[in-house]
This record gives C-alpha cells, sequence and structure tokens, in this order.
C-alpha cells in the first residue's frame, strides 16, 4: 500500500491529535476503543483501524511525543527516523491525479495500521525540522497541562497543544481574574 501525503502538515496534525490523546494530557484515556481511533484518523488516507490496532497505536503515541520532547534537531530527525522505518520502506515522490508531486511512503504488505501511521507521522516531523525547525516541537504553555505539540502553522506562534480547550481555558481564568480586581 501506498499513504499519499500531499503536505507534512497532514503527518503533523495526526502527530499532535494523536499525541493530544494521553491520559497524560488528558487525565483520562481518550483514545480506548477502535471508534475512538477511526475518529482520531477520519480524513486521512490510512485503513480503518480495527479492534486489534488500538493498543499499538497507544504505544505510538508514547514514540511520538518522546520524539517531540527531543532536544535537538538530530534527536528529533533520529526518532522519525525510527518510526519511518517501522512502514518498511523508504518514502518516495510521485506525482498525485492534477500532476503535482507528493510524498509516497510505500508500505510493506504486513504493515500494521500502528506502523503506516508510524510513517505518515514521521513524514510530517522531517518536513517541519527541515522546513521550519526543531524551535516548533513545544511543551504546551498553559499552566498545569503536560502536553505537547509540533507548531506547523505558518506564523510558529502556536502556544498551546489543544487551543480550543487549553488556550480557551487559559483565556477564561485570565478573564475571571481580571473581573475579580476590578470588582470592589
Amino acid at each position: 500500500m501506498d499513504i499519499p501525503i500531499a503536505n507534512y502538515a497532514a503527518g503533523i496534525e495526526v502527530a499532535n491529535d494523536l499525541v493530544s490523546t494521553s491520559p497524560t494530557v488528558r487525565g483520562a484515556e481518550a483514545l480506548p476503543d477502535v471508534e475512538a481511533l477511526a475518529v482520531l484518523l477520519a480524513g486521512h488516507d490510512l485503513r480503518r483501524p480495527q479492534d486489534e490496532d488500538v493498543f499499538p497505536v497507544q504505544l505510538l503515541r508514547r514514540e511520538v511525543r518522546g520524539i517531540i520532547e527531543t532536544e535537538t534537531e538530530e534527536q528529533a530527525v533520529a526518532g522519525a527516523g525510527v518510526l519511518i522505518g517501522r512502514a518498511g520502506r523508504a518514502p518516495v515522490l510521485r506525482r498525485d491525479p492534477d500532476d503535482r508531486w507528493m510524498w509516497c511512503v510505500p508500505t510493506a504488505p504486513d504493515a500494521s495500521l500502528a506502523d503506516e501511521l508510524a510513517a505518515f507521522i514521521a513524514v510530517g516531523l522531517f518536513g517541519v525540522v527541515r522546513t521550519l525547525g526543531h524551535d516548533r516541537f513545544r511543551a504546551c504553555a498553559a499552566p498545569g497541562c503536560r502536553g505537547v505539540f509540533v507548531d506547523a502553522s505558518r506564523a510558529g506562534r502556536r502556544r498551546y497543544c489543544m487551543p480550543e480547550l487549553c488556550g480557551n481555558r487559559l483565556n477564561v481564568a485570565n478573564h475571571r481574574a481580571r473581573r475579580r480586581a476590578v470588582t470592589p
């Protein structure tokens, strides 16, 4: 099977979403079953998960988090290299139906969904290191949050692992603090 990757940011999106499902971040397992895994992977050209895919993907989540937490570019590249090797073959460039070049990761016929997902994420990690730099691998800025993420945004100003949750929580807390400060 070939995993088409039109843009490395797609791999980063999946990496960030996957790492954010951790009990370390959420307080409880947010990837408990095959339905949750199917939701996580929706919209990406990966096969439909089966029950036996959940635990290996949960283990992959730890590996991805470890790569995001690396201290150097070299460590991140080495970690992504291990991930991409799990699928069995090196990535290649192929033309899409519109005749544009895109990454494809050919996978071994017996590659598991976790291995295919590892390769998909690895291309994203390689892309960020190459294009944006390792300083885009970050810890969440929300107090008390243990989340990590890779900022693949154009501006590079992302501060929260889950902006809709961590960022909003911090904004509400700041708003309440300001109201308390002006209320006699």
